[in-house]
């Protein structure tokens, strides 16, 4: 799993006239929430953090605070609504045996017969919640497409599981799903059209004989 080890300056002074003097410093204020250790604020950069936020991977942050070194995960991130800067951001400290909610991305293992007829994969879903502890945590959870046909679909019930993950997920939510192209449906539609009307001649046929 990856771990990103983020430069951090502990913080005193909480007000609104300090948190802004941050912001203004160009850096971002920060807590990190832990059932160990309490509540820590701080601040950092967006350089540190931004390998952590745009990215489709998972990661763990790394934080050095108060004399330790401390594994987390990102709980929440505040953005501006007109400029999309940073304005605040939320970690929660992994301690083993406490669980965690954490958004995991789910990839595709095998290949899928529907793709290889010629139809399309569509991602219906790139993340999925889950809860688990620090020792049970992954980067990554997997879904087989090896039986994923034409038309059908790969549901949060069919990801796999490792011992200790629980998903927060309806089980029936689709995951990805085989889209079938216009030109199959097309020449579907078409075969479909001729079956019947060769049907409705034959029909027709008999009833002339009779």
């Amino acid at each position: 799993m990856d771990i990103v080890q983020i430069n951090v300056e502990p913080r005193n002074d909480l007000g609104k006239k300090a948190t802004k003097a941050v912001r203004n410093a160009g850096k971002i204020p920060a807590v990190l929430y832990s059932k160990k250790n309490g509540v820590s604020h701080f601040s950092t950069k967006h350089g540190d953090v931004k390998t952590m936020i745009y990215t489709p991977h998972f990661k763990l942050a790394e934080i050095a605070l108060e004399g330790t070194t401390r594994k987390a995960i990102i709980k929440d991130i505040d953005f501006h609504p007109v400029t999309d800067e940073i304005m605040h951001m939320d970690f929660l400290e992994l301690v083993e045996g406490h669980p965690v909610i954490a958004d995991i991305p789910v990839s595709f293992k095998g290949v899928s017969p529907g793709v290889k007829s010629g139809g399309k994969l569509i991602r219906t879903l790139r993340k999925v919640t889950v809860k688990t502890t620090p020792e049970n945590l992954v980067d990554t959870l997997f879904v087989s497409i090896d039986e994923l046909e034409l038309g059908s679909a790969v549901r949060v019930k069919d990801i796999e599981l490792p011992e200790g993950v629980q998903v927060m997920v309806e089980g029936a939510t689709p995951v990805a799903n085989v889209e079938v192209p216009r030109a199959l449906k097309s020449a579907d539609d078409e075969a479909e059209k001729s079956g019947e009307a060769s049907e409705g001649e034959q029909e027709e046929g008999e009833t002339s004989e009779g």
